[in-house]
């Protein structure tokens, strides 16, 4: 096993359980809501509790107990407190087995944390999950936010040290949660790049430039995919038309620039 790395931790991992039923996925949140169900015996103190509305609330109750095959949540009518909901025997159950391996999930993230090497490769799988139907998912960490009125302008420094700048509205950095050091990707549809010989001297409102070799090309009956790599292996694929492929003259091994404009990167991030 490795040993500790004497730096210091920039997070603690974690990770939401979700129940793959029958008729579908229920997610860690509306798992969360039927725990403080149990708790609280109130669909409005569940919301609440969860930062629900009580309408999205009764959603996932229903939408919970059409899924599972059998309900897990009852609503009692009338009496002194107005009312309520409780869980039913399959319900309890759940939130009981839900609690066990909520244990068994902390010693295993408590294991990542105290291996450098098992961390590595968890935040790794992590990334090899997302499903994006972008071309371009590039991982990397948020370097520095600078914010303006509506928008901000978000670097994101890649593995190999190449920066990618986005703008994005100031909500979505809120409902990311970016501040620098969070890691993040982004997203870049191949359509959206645009090719230039690395010797081309032009000058261009595009924030983005980033340069490497071409490893690919792939002509099709239309468009033709191009891949660059970038420093340490990172590649990027963008698609232009044949004509432009025929104007640039690029093959394996030639020196390419990709320019993107910052308005044309998504931000994500895997919780």
């Amino acid at each position: 096993m490795s040993k500790p790395s004497t730096q210091e931790p920039i997070g603690r991992f974690s990770a939401s359980l979700s129940l793959d039923a029958g008729g579908g996925r229920i997610s860690g949140r509306r798992l969360d809501l039927l725990v403080e169900i149990g708790r609280n015996e109130s669909i409005n103190g569940a919301a609440k509790a969860v930062g629900m509305t009580y309408k999205a609330a009764w959603e996932a109750v229903e939408a919970m107990n059409n899924l599972a095959g059998a309900p897990l949540v009852v609503a009692r009518q009338g009496g002194r407190g107005g009312g309520g909901a409780e869980l039913t025997e399959a319900g309890k159950q759940l939130v009981a087995e839900l609690g066990r391996l909520s244990a068994l999930q902390a010693q295993f993230i408590t294991a990542l944390d105290s291996d450098e090497t098992l961390g590595k490769t968890y935040q790794m799988l992590k990334r090899m999950e997302m499903k994006t139907s972008a071309r371009n998912a590039l991982a990397g960490t948020v370097e520095a936010i600078k914010e303006g009125a509506v928008n901000a302008e978000v670097t994101l420094k890649l593995a190999g040290g190449d920066a990618i700048y986005a703008t994005i509205t100031l909500d979505s950095v809120r409902s990311l949660g970016l501040k620098p050091g969070k890691a993040g990707y982004a997203l870049i549809k191949a359509s959206w790049i645009i090719l230039t010989p690395a010797d081309e001297k032009i000058r261009t409102s595009a924030r983005n430039r980033l340069c490497g070799t071409v490893t690919r090309i792939e002509e099709g009956a239309v468009n033709t995919e191009v891949v660059l790599e970038l420093a340490d292996g990172v590649t990027l694929a963008a698609i232009i038309t044949n004509e432009s492929h025929k104007t640039l003259g690029l093959s394996v091994g030639d020196g390419a620039c990709a320019l993107i404009k910052a308005s044309h990167v998504i931000i994500g991030v895997t919780e």
